[in-house]
């Protein structure tokens, strides 16, 4: 049986200023939530949810975030995942600090090959260098690193480069996220989001490098018709049993996933992929119709 996993996102600070960020506004209003408030839903949960994601905002920036690791580790939460920008772990010191605690994985992310399209998309001037050193720190830490890296309009036309520098720094599992058109990213979504059909001829290289250098390439919110001959991207059907605890509150994300979040329209009705698909985002055929979708 699948354990279920608890996202906590512990405050919506950021030290970057992402043109996609899924939280937009809400870093004005909430910028950390209370420690002990963040106790209380660990220790409300630990029965509930074996493994935990430690996110946000940028987690590393909450003041408390290693007394709430170490709690985590107490209350017996595996694994425990930091999901992060990464720019804090190039400091060796906050990296050793964060095992130490307990944490027993990172997700840092990168979202270019190079500066100019990395720090760009975060609006952060030297994050590229500092997120790819906190990647390099991981690896040589020998913790588990899981990069995740958002697809956008302005490095859809690099991800293989992308996936061979991931590469170069050490990493073995990658995942390519398709940009989920909430928060800043809907704001900006003639600026961020890209065509579904660019995102699936990007993809086949990057599939191709990471096939040559022995890494494991997923992607997530890309719909089985556009990862023909690639279905083994997909990685909804291995995405465990999510609680998230948000600003709303406590909500089951693998049926808000399904139910809310993605859609589903009239090409799916006839596609023999329609019962492992789960669709796009519900933003993409609002803004752009169903046209580009071809049943399988």
């Amino acid at each position: 049986m699948t354990q279920r996993r608890l996202d906590l996102k512990v405050g919506f600070a950021c030290n970057n200023h992402c043109v996609f960020c899924a939280q937009g506004d809400k870093r004005k209003g909430t910028k950390a939530f209370a420690a002990k408030d963040l106790a209380q839903k660990l220790v409300a949960t630990a029965g509930k949810a074996s493994g935990l994601v430690l996110t946000g905002g940028e987690p590393s920036m909450h003041r408390d975030i290693l007394a709430l690791v170490r709690l985590a580790k107490r209350l017996g939460y595996r694994p425990i995942q930091l999901q992060t920008n990464g720019r804090m772990l190039s400091h060796g010191r906050v990296l050793a600090e964060f095992v130490r605690a307990g944490v027993t994985e990172v997700s840092p992310s990168l979202h270019g090959p190079d500066a100019a399209i990395h720090d760009g998309l975060t609006r952060t001037p030297g994050s590229f260098e500092q997120s790819a050193q906190g990647i390099r720190n991981a690896v040589a830490a020998g913790i588990p690193v899981v990069t995740n890296s958002v697809i956008t309009r302005q490095n859809v036309h690099v991800l293989a480069e992308l996936v061979e520098l991931l590469a170069d720094l050490g990493v073995h599992n990658a995942q390519l996220a398709l940009v989920h058109p909430v928060g800043t990213a809907q704001v900006l979504f003639d600026e961020v989001v890209p065509r579904l059909p660019d995102v699936e001829q990007a993809l086949r290289p990057a599939r191709e490098v990471a096939q040559r250098r022995g890494m494991r390439l997923v992607t997530e919110a890309v719909p089985l018709c556009f990862l023909r001959g690639m279905s083994e991207l997909c990685v909804e059907s291995s995405i465990p049993p999510t609680t998230v605890i948000d600003l709303e509150g406590t909500v089951d994300y693998s049926e808000w996933r399904i139910q809310e979040g993605k859609a589903k329209g009239p090409p799916c009705i006839g596609c023999s992929a329609t019962d492992r698909c789960e669709g796009p985002w519900r933003e993409f055929p609002e803004r752009f119709g169903w046209g580009e979708f071809v049943p399988l």
